[in-house]
C-alpha cells in the first residue's frame, strides 16, 4: 500500500488524492490572551516536525536525510514533505540543507513530543512493555485532548517508578 502511493506519508499535501479528513486533527490551545484557538495539523506534519525535534537534541542540527534514516521514508517523500511545511512556515531550510524549526513547528514539535514521552512513560508505568508503550504513545499523540491528556500527565506524575 504504502509503496504504491509514495505521497502517503506526506498526507497534509492539500493536492494529493487522498481523503482529506484522513489523519487530520483539530486541537485547541490557548493564545497569549487566553482564547481558544483551533489548530489544525496532519499527523505526518506533526510526525515529520516531533522527529526534526528529537533529531535535533540528538545531533545538534537536522538534514532530509537524518529523517528520512529515523522514519524509514524515501529521501524523496521527506523532501516533498519539507517543502510543504517550509511553504506552511513550519520551518527553514539554508542552502547547505539545514533544517531549522520555526516558531510554530518548534511549538507543535515540542508539543507532540512531549505527549510521546508522557504516554510512553505511563503506559510503561502501567506494565506496557517498551516497544509497545513506544508503538502505542505514536498512536495516541495525535488523537487524545488538551483536557485527557493533562489528566494522563496528572496519573502519569502520580505513579512511582518501578
Amino acid at each position: 500500500f504504502y509503496y504504491e502511493r509514495p505521497w502517503y506519508f506526506a498526507g497534509f499535501f492539500q493536492d494529493m488524492p487522498y481523503n482529506k479528513n484522513e489523519n487530520r486533527h483539530c486541537r485547541t490551545k490557548l493564545d497569549n490572551k487566553g482564547d481558544h484557538l483551533m489548530l489544525n495539523i496532519h499527523e505526518s506534519s506533526e510526525d515529520y516536525l516531533e522527529a526534526i525535534l528529537m533529531i535535533r537534541e540528538e545531533k545538534g542540527n537536522v538534514h532530509s536525510i537524518d529523517i528520512a534514516n529515523l522514519k524509514g521514508f524515501s529521501k524523496a517523500s521527506v523532501s516533498i514533505a519539507m517543502k510543504k511545511l517550509r511553504e506552511n512556515g513550519y520551518i527553514a531550510m539554508d542552502k547547505n540543507g539545514l533544517i531549522t524549526l520555526l516558531a510554530p513547528g518548534e511549538r507543535i514539535a515540542e508539543d507532540t513530543y512531549k505527549r510521546h514521552r508522557t504516554l510512553t512513560s505511563l503506559f510503561k508505568k502501567i506494565g506496557v512493555d517498551p516497544e509497545t508503550a513506544e508503538n502505542d504513545a505514536c498512536r495516541v499523540e495525535h488523537d487524545i485532548s488538551e483536557l485527557t491528556f493533562s489528566r494522563l500527565v496528572e496519573l502519569e506524575q502520580s505513579i512511582p517508578e518501578k
